[in-house]
């Protein structure tokens, strides 16, 4: 399993192995070029420190696991048990001896990696998320935005990556969702500022599809879906998300 999971490991992450301790020279520590911490740990070790035959040598590979439920969960598979010379509370030691599917252990190693990364890594690593913004006529004219093209500037919402989708609320008098989006960069510089704005960044978003104005009411998203305020982005329902579509 080692060159597999070695190559995985470099393929997908560019991490390359770190021989770190001499008492150990077979141990490989895999971590994050940006923060410096490990994600995994490769080993061969005598049978006894993971509960088997003292006369084995066993390969295996510490993981980190945020989910404590998740964690409990795994322990109780064969070839997985509580990490053997890191924290048992946050880490679990792969037995690489085929008891655990070759699969599984990547998706494992992929777990570790987020549950490692930085909050700016994690942030853009993360699947396409879908969010309501909210738009005030008052101050543009977001009624007739895509009258003659289907992308336009916007101003960028926190937490919002490439990707993304965004439905956009409009305010007072319209008071309705009125445009699902695709978000299609972000991160473009722009600075505004006055009484009742502020703008530091940029996205562009491509119009994909039209609501009618008395659809998705206020009323309705409160009354149907359980929101009750749109100040900023926000995240959607399931129901919603199922319903927008």
């Amino acid at each position: 399993m080692k060159d597999a999971l070695f190559s995985y490991i470099k393929t997908k992450y560019e991490a390359l192995p770190e021989y770190l301790w001499k008492k150990y020279p077979g141990y490989a520590v895999f971590r994050h070029a940006d923060n410096n911490r490990w994600f995994a740990l490769h080993a061969v070790v005598s049978g006894d420190k993971v509960g088997l035959d003292e006369s084995k040598l066993i390969e295996i590979i510490n993981v980190k696991v945020d989910d404590m439920f998740f964690r409990d969960m795994l322990i109780k598979q064969d070839g997985i048990i509580p990490a053997y010379h890191m924290n048992k509370q946050n880490w679990v030691t792969v037995l690489l001896d085929g008891s655990v599917k070759k699969e599984q252990v990547y998706d494992l190693i992929d777990a570790s990696f987020m549950a490692t990364a930085s909050a700016k890594k994690k942030q853009k690593l993360r699947p396409p998320k879908e969010w309501i913004i909210p738009s005030n006529p008052k101050y543009y004219d977001i009624i007739h935005a895509f009258d003659n093209e289907d992308e336009i500037n916007w101003k960028q919402g926190n937490g919002i990556k490439t990707g993304d989708t965004v439905y956009m609320y409009v305010g007072s008098p319209v008071s309705a969702i009125l445009y699902k989006c695709k978000v299609t960069e972000t991160d473009i510089p722009y600075s505004y500022q006055d009484g009742n704005l502020t703008i530091k960044a940029l996205m562009k978003i491509r119009l994909l599809k039209q609501y009618k104005p008395d659809r998705f009411t206020f009323d309705v998203l409160k009354k149907e879906y359980g929101i009750f305020a749109i100040r900023g982005p926000r995240g959607i329902t399931n129901s919603l998300s199922a319903a927008l579509k």
